[in-house]
């Protein structure tokens, strides 16, 4: 059985990706911050259909609480599954800010940063001695890396960073032919940055090829499907998932 951990899985595309990648016979590891009830939901209706998943508390912006974490997770792999490595990391976790350039704090760029950025790249490393040979890792990343949307310039400029370190870690993490790549969603339907009105959504629709705008499983099933084996031979991409949005 594979393993794979998810951070942001109680809700959205992360708890999609949950539910998915049990659906494909993984076992799950998932991470919350603030919504533990929404996380044992997850773990419950995993549980429900068969699968197994554990729910593990993770500021994804503290970094100094990442090698408490790395033990968290070393002693559920022990117990759930009799295991001391997993197969898959997917670096999810996140929020959205709407803000112009000319109104951006210091304190919400440095937000933005950590969990976008620093905080994938130091929950890696973390993580990385625990990763098997082989295994893959998904960066969740963002349309708005390519088409530019006002007001959310340090969040795109972030994720366009993630973009970059994808292909650094495919690099250095390939003599031990572990996969890195990044899943770039476009207008999807989640909670992230306050939700959709319906009169933002159906601009989001209008500007999108397949007319209308994403749900979590739309992504969610493009990163179960990098997981699993016969995505073997995709390495270091960013793959776009976004109905043709601003093409």
């Amino acid at each position: 059985m594979k393993i794979v951990i998810i951070t942001g899985g109680s809700r959205g595309i992360g708890a999609s990706t949950a539910v998915q990648c049990a659906k494909r016979g993984m076992g799950v590891i998932l991470t919350y911050n603030s919504q533990p009830g929404a996380a044992q939901t997850v773990v419950r209706d995993i549980a429900f259909e068969g699968g197994k998943a554990v729910a593990l508390k993770l500021d994804v912006t503290d970094s100094t609480s990442f090698p408490a974490f790395r033990e968290s997770v070393s002693a559920a792999l022990q117990s759930v599954w009799g295991r001391a490595d997993f197969d898959g990391l997917v670096n999810n976790a996140g929020y959205g800010l709407f803000n112009p350039i000319a109104t951006v704090t210091e304190e919400q760029f440095d937000g933005l940063f950590n969990v976008h950025l620093k905080g994938p790249f130091f929950l890696t490393q973390a993580l990385l001695p625990l990763i098997r040979d082989g295994g893959q890792i998904v960066n969740v990343t963002s349309a708005t890396t390519r088409a530019a949307t006002a007001g959310v310039a340090p969040y795109a400029a972030f994720k366009g960073g993630l973009e970059v370190l994808t292909r650094y870690m495919a690099k250095e993490f390939g003599e031990r032919r572990i996969h890195a790549n990044a899943v770039s969603p476009g207008a999807i339907r989640t909670e992230l940055g306050g939700g959709l009105d319906d009169a933002f959504e159906a601009l989001l629709a209008s500007q999108t090829a397949l007319g209308r705008i994403g749900e979590p499983d739309d992504v969610a099933r493009v990163i179960a499907g990098l997981l699993s084996d016969e995505s073997g031979w995709i390495n270091a991409q960013s793959i776009e998932v976004s109905g043709g949005y601003m093409i």
